[in-house]
């Protein structure tokens, strides 16, 4: 062994390591290159080790051109390419298609998409119907008139932007221009072994599941969901509620109910994810971020978990930190160890 061999940052380049605080360069070809350069790894008695890019210069060394350390790293040239394709969305007046975007930043349409989703977390069509849905929510709660939300939304017809909107609103948007007055939310309240049990149902499903222990804090908290629409207590669903809080009992059972799912494009994704994991299974917020495409998502991921409405249906009581740790549910850590521990045996 030599010295070089004996310096940690050797490891690195044998490793491939993608961290670049530093570069190395080869004296049989007068090249340095980044930790992470694809290139066969070089004899160690040839390498030296530079703090920068300019000292490897400095000391007459050209760059590689397969790792291309003179310029920023991979990931960071890539999160340019797709922020500058997302800008290129957003002041469109109609969303491009993907050959356009792709060619704009210099990459086949198949790798842009790609890559797209895993940074994003969303397609390039699904990142501009959320940026359209978002000017039409903007514009509308601006005290626009719903024509006006139509054509600075940059829909073409109002057929399509019927077709779009009242999915991305979760109501009509002559309705959400009012904040919701004129919807009726009927709930129910029942008991059940981890305490009251609500749930809400709007006229395309249930629109949400609450846990707690007093009947007056959870019909606030469901006023507090839906501000102006009509809160009607409903004798008659009584199924419905039955339905629900079997859940509690064996929540690995699922809900056969339909139900009205309201939320940004990135917050459904995370729900879907949210129920695609097995009862008596749980996975970290990292492992949802990854599995919906976007690795550094992970904060995004958690909030999208504590906006889940529907508890038990969406089941992010299923996600857990990294070490283990259950802490974080918003209906209390007793109640997800318990809804945890019920899945596991059954």
């Amino acid at each position: 062994m030599n010295a070089i061999t004996l310096d940690p940052r050797w490891a690195r380049i044998v490793a491939r390591d993608a961290e670049d605080d530093f570069v190395f360069s080869v004296a049989s070809t007068g090249i340095y290159c980044r930790p992470g350069c694809p290139a066969r790894t070089p004899s160690p008695k040839n390498i030296a080790f530079h703090d920068s890019p300019a000292a490897a210069e400095a000391a007459g060394f050209r760059a590689c051109k397969r790792c291309l350390p003179d310029q920023p790293p991979l990931a960071e040239r890539h999160a340019a390419l797709i922020a500058e394709a997302c800008r290129r969305i957003e002041a469109a007046e109609e969303p491009p298609v993907l050959a356009e975007l792709a060619a704009a930043v210099g990459l086949s349409p198949h790798h842009f998409h790609r890559l797209f989703r895993k940074i994003t977390g969303l397609t390039p069509k699904g990142y501009a119907d959320a940026h359209r849905a978002e000017k039409v929510r903007g514009a509308l709660q601006g005290g626009a008139t719903v024509t006006e939300a139509l054509y600075e939304a940059g829909f073409g017809s109002s057929g399509r932007f019927y077709a779009a909107a009242d999915g991305a609103l979760g109501m009509a948007p002559s309705r959400f221009a009012k904040g919701g007055q004129g919807a009726t939310i009927r709930y129910g309240i029942g008991p059940s072994s981890l305490g009251l049990v609500l749930a809400a149902v709007s006229d395309r499903g249930v629109c949400s599941i609450l846990l707690g222990d007093d009947e007056g804090e959870l019909e606030a908290e469901l006023g507090r969901r839906f501000p102006r629409a009509a809160l009607v207590a409903d004798p008659d669903l009584g199924d419905t509620v039955a339905a629900v809080t079997a859940l509690v009992e064996a929540p690995g059972r699922g809900l056969s109910l339909p139900l009205d799912i309201r939320g940004t494009a990135f917050q459904q994704q995370v729900w879907d994810a949210l129920r695609a994991i097995p009862a008596g299974e749980t996975r970290s917020y990292a492992d949802v971020a990854r599995a919906i495409g976007s690795p550094r998502a992970v904060r995004a991921v958690a909030g999208a978990c504590a906006a889940n409405k529907l508890a038990l249906a969406i089941p992010c009581h299923r996600v857990v930190h990294g070490n283990g740790d259950v802490s974080g549910y918003r209906w209390g850590t007793e109640r997800k160890r318990a809804l945890l521990a019920r899945e596991k045996l059954s």
